[in-house]
């Protein structure tokens, strides 16, 4: 069984974080994006990995290289033309099973029990909504077999939304779909996607079933980032009890790396100090601080800190009169607390 992992994107929704490091590198509850992912399959008898790697490619290769003992390949793709593109490229490392996930979602709860079940070429693993419209969807029969994928669908009809994960019995046949899809020139948005591929393999009489995951969270963006940390720090991502910090106040659930330094502050909840970070004099909640950076007298909440920046705020000195009020307001989003 393979596992085959499309991550070439330019992450343009994460800058400027992007600019510098690739979206599957950035920092989720104490550890990088693509490990939360390869932890999802850690139980499955994978004996082969394959990223598709692009824009800043290298630090991914040099991160799996420096912390996974794992059969890897590395397939780099230079145009952006879409997830099929992708996985055309690494055709000649698709034969057999496999399964395909890309690096900015998670998700929990998911059946991965008779995957080679008889009479099913493969699985959509979907997640039900009460609007799809923003996400592509799929129409199954009674039978509760695809009938076809659709990206951003126009009606509420189908709930069952696509949330980034396949199976496929067979992964040499995907590679060929993504090849006629291209044939074909059937683009949307001037990509191939890999759902048209599963069409493709459904018009030659392939038949996928959908599985529902218990938990799809996605991590493309900054809001939806800090949410996703929310959660991994609820579900088995705090170290609250271990952090060591002088004259600090910790309200869980948070994670700080072993050899940050806090002092003076009060962190949590839902915030995730990296490795050698310095913290000093600040209130930190909601937020993600990656490595090396330092926060100094400053709240913060909601942020995202790169690494090694540099945050230092500005006290106030105030002489003010009875029944005065001096101050500031500021957006905080209540759905966390």
């Amino acid at each position: 069984m393979k596992l085959v992992i499309p991550m070439a994107g330019f992450g343009s929704r994460m800058r400027p974080h992007t600019w510098t490091r690739p979206k599957p590198l950035l920092p989720l509850a104490g550890k990088p994006m693509l490990a939360h992912v390869l932890d999802l399959f850690k139980d499955l008898p994978i004996e082969e990995y394959i990223f598709i790697i692009g824009w800043l490619g290298e630090q991914v290769k040099e991160y799996v290289s420096d912390n996974y003992k794992i059969p890897s390949h590395f397939v780099e793709q230079r145009e952006l033309l879409g997830q099929a593109h992708a996985l055309w490229l690494a055709h000649q490392h698709m034969q057999g099973p496999l399964f395909t996930f890309f690096v900015d979602t998670l998700f929990f709860d998911a059946d991965f029990g008779d995957l080679g079940k008889p009479g099913i070429d493969g699985i959509v693993f979907t997640k039900e909504v009460n609007d799809p419209r923003p996400f592509g969807a799929a129409e199954v029969d009674a039978e509760g077999h695809v009938v076809k994928l659709i990206e951003k669908p126009t009606a509420l009809d189908n709930k069952k939304v696509m949330m980034g994960l396949y199976y496929f019995q067979d992964g040499g046949s995907l590679a060929e779909a993504c090849e006629e899809l291209m044939v074909r020139g059937r683009q949307i948005r001037g990509e191939y996607f890999e759902s048209d591929a599963v069409n493709v393999l459904i018009e030659h009489g392939a038949v996928f079933e959908t599985r529902e995951v218990g938990r799809w969270l996605d991590t493309g963006r900054p809001d939806t980032t800090l949410h996703a940390n929310r959660f991994l720090l609820d579900h088995g991502h705090d170290n609250s009890r271990r952090v060591q910090a002088r004259r600090t106040v910790i309200i869980p659930p948070v994670h700080v790396a072993p050899d940050a330094v806090v002092e003076d502050a009060i962190i949590g909840p839902y915030a995730d100090i990296g490795s050698g970070a310095h913290v000093h004099n600040a209130i930190i909640r909601n937020s993600i601080v990656d490595a090396n950076a330092s926060v100094e007298d400053i709240v913060l909440e909601g942020s995202l800190i790169g690494e090694k920046s540099q945050i230092k705020g500005q006290p106030q000195r105030l002489n003010i009169g009875d029944s005065s009020t001096a101050g500031f307001e500021y957006l905080v989003d209540e759905s966390w607390l």
